[in-house]
């Protein structure tokens, strides 16, 4: 959390495979702006409890982001990436609707490219005996995520292990791998997101990143003419990850939006 319990409150929702410390450089600066702002681990990340039957259902993501705009109150403005940003859009427009202000999607739109969630999901299911280091473990994501600088140190990635035994394992459930999977491209999932989207009645940005591998250009424009009020921006040389590949170019892109919303 940062800000002041009087500021408007915003809710950064992570993506998947990812913990709340993925937005710890937007949100003290967001904060700096004025905003209360509140960063979760979802279910099955970082240290949020793992659902106890290995459900991950995207409705249940969904529910705990109504649950978390209840506990919240004052209309909280949403930003969610990703896996995020999914349950945002079908809390925000599917019955019970959370009383929300406003949706900011993160590269995400109603349908992901397969190539680009293929490569997530292999990713997320390398390793899983997990790492005879932590050095080994950021030697992992610099292979995977060539465009980003190494991770600073034993503690910045640390955020994203757990010990078990004499090995690091990342921090999530393994078995929400599955769920994920299955949510590639299902029949009327498509629809039911642009459905949701038109019954969330709030004002809609989408931000992809300009070299996404997971959102199309063609798709995010499709969401937006198909959401009423929706909008969308480009990061440039951001990738599926925009916050943490070019974060202040992400803030440069939503500064102006949350501005707008009065």
């Amino acid at each position: 959390m940062w800000g002041e319990a009087s500021g408007p409150p915003v809710l950064l929702l992570h993506g998947g495979g990812q913990t709340r410390h993925a937005w710890g450089r937007t949100g003290p600066r967001l904060a700096a702006l004025g905003w209360r702002v509140i960063a979760p681990d979802l279910r099955g990340h970082g240290e949020s409890g793992w659902s106890a039957d290995g459900d991950y259902d995207l409705g249940l993501f969904a529910q705990d982001v109504r649950a978390l705009v209840a506990e919240l109150g004052g209309r909280p403005v949403l930003v969610g990436a990703s896996l995020g940003g999914l349950s945002a859009l079908l809390a925000a427009g599917e019955a019970p609707r959370a009383a929300t202000r406003a949706l900011v999607l993160v590269d995400v739109a109603h349908r992901p490219d397969p190539r680009g969630f293929r490569r997530i999901a292999e990713f997320m299911r390398r390793a899983p005996e997990g790492f005879a280091s932590v050095e080994e473990a950021a030697a992992a994501v610099c292979a995977y995520l060539p465009q980003r600088s190494r991770p600073e140190g034993p503690a910045e990635m640390g955020n994203n292990l757990r010990r078990r035994g004499d090995r690091w394992v990342w921090h999530w459930d393994p078995r929400m791998l599955d769920s994920f999977e299955g949510r590639m491209d299902p029949p009327g999932m498509a629809e039911r997101l642009l459905s949701a989207g038109r019954h969330a009645d709030v004002p809609v940005l989408l931000v992809r990143g300009q070299v996404s591998d997971v959102v199309r250009e063609d798709v995010a424009e499709q969401f937006c003419a198909r959401v009423p009020g929706a909008r969308r921006v480009e990061v440039a040389g951001a990738g599926h990850m925009v916050a943490g590949d070019r974060n202040d170019h992400f803030l440069d892109a939503i500064v102006p939006f949350l501005d707008g919303l009065g």
